[in-house]
């Protein structure tokens, strides 16, 4: 294996320049398995059928780990989403975690309701704990029935920054008919 050149090892940054992900805000997201391997279940139903995605065992992490983000983070709040057979489509709602009536224990910012010192969450910070989740968790299966997992996930992942309501409506209707034009979905391999 070649040793990390920065001459020539270099990655483009697909993120806005700039732009700071933590910021409140609507941002599209899609998260793609390693090679589009299809890990999370099937596209199911035809004819008289609805046509609906079925999720298997790991289908169920990854809808259960996003499900309990807005747990893990305090300026998340859960919006439209689905687990395809081998990505996750979602809109990730970042809110002003501003100040509250509460009165925060020291160990918090009482503006924030954050840890001390800690900054906000990124949009970067919620899609790579929600990766490491669902890996960490697909890897325990696959350890119980003695197979080799390798890499759940592609590297990065699509972000969009949604601006306005026409957009936000567009996207949310995109995700929800995804299992319907699943066989025109450009992630979806024959």
């Amino acid at each position: 294996m070649n040793k990390y050149d920065p001459n020539i090892h270099h990655r483009r940054s697909i993120r806005l320049k700039g732009y700071d992900y933590s910021l409140a805000g609507l941002y599209f997201i899609t998260i793609c398995t390693q090679d589009r391997i299809c890990r999370f279940g099937e596209i199911v139903g035809m004819g008289f059928t609805p046509v609906q995605m079925i999720l298997n065992e790991y289908g169920q992490i990854a809808y259960d780990e996003w499900a309990k983000l807005s747990e893990r983070f305090t300026n998340f709040e859960l919006d439209v989403f689905q687990i395809m057979p081998n990505h996750v489509h979602g809109i990730i709602s970042l809110n002003d975690v501003g100040a509250t009536l509460a009165v925060a224990p020291n160990d918090t910012n009482a503006q924030t309701g954050q840890p001390q010192g800690l900054p906000l969450p990124t949009i970067c910070d919620i899609v790579g704990a929600y990766k490491s989740l669902v890996a960490n968790e697909c890897l325990k299966i696959f350890k119980t029935k003695n197979e080799t997992m390798g890499k759940l996930w592609q590297r990065n992942y699509y972000e969009h920054i949604i601006r306005d309501e026409q957009s936000y409506q567009r996207i949310s209707q995109y995700i929800l008919n995804n299992p319907i034009k699943w066989k025109d979905d450009k992630f979806h391999k024959s």
